[in-house]
């Protein structure tokens, strides 16, 4: 049996809502400019709420506090060939999506490398503009969040020692 286990990338998403429309993040990527829900890799020492809000916040320059869970995906990407992926690549990603209340927007704050601008969008828009998505869960995030779909944040548990050092329990 092959040594390597099957482990998804652990992502998260903002899905935030104002007056009818959806807040997205125009980006570069290896395919060309995407769209994308404001969305990044869990790090090291932070919970997946604390993700979210970081990296809407590097993303947008706007503050987010995750307020309920509006779901949890899995999805597979085939990347085609491109530099530093020889061959291309196949990954799948664990995407935890959360909808929250926005805060202040930070006008100073400069944008993660890559992000290009952020986009309000009527959800036709988003639906019209799949074909630019950086990945096939922007638009069934927002499809479960009209939906009403809402998991209450203590679903999540987030043991103490992800923000220690050391070894683990």
């Amino acid at each position: 049996m092959d040594d390597l286990r099957y482990k998804p990338s652990t992502t998260v998403a903002a899905i935030i809502e104002r007056e009818g429309r959806f807040l997205l993040v125009e980006e570069h990527t290896p395919e060309g400019l995407r769209l994308n829900n404001p969305a990044g890799h869990l790090d090291p020492g932070e919970s997946l709420s604390q993700a979210c809000a970081r990296e809407t916040q590097e993303e947008t320059a706007f503050a987010f506090t995750p307020q309920a869970l509006v779901g949890i995906y899995l999805a597979r990407v085939q990347m085609p060939d491109g530099p530093g992926r020889p061959g291309g690549a196949d990954i799948s990603y664990m995407r935890f999506a959360f909808c929250g209340s926005l805060g202040a927007f930070d006008a100073e704050r400069k944008l993660d490398s890559g992000i290009v601008r952020t986009l309000w969008l009527t959800p036709q828009e988003v639906r019209a503009s799949a074909a630019r998505h950086r990945s096939p869960l922007v638009v069934q995030c927002m499809e479960d969040y009209l939906a009403g779909r809402r998991y209450p944040m203590d679903a999540l548990h987030t043991h103490a020692n992800v923000y220690t050092q050391g070894p683990g329990v």
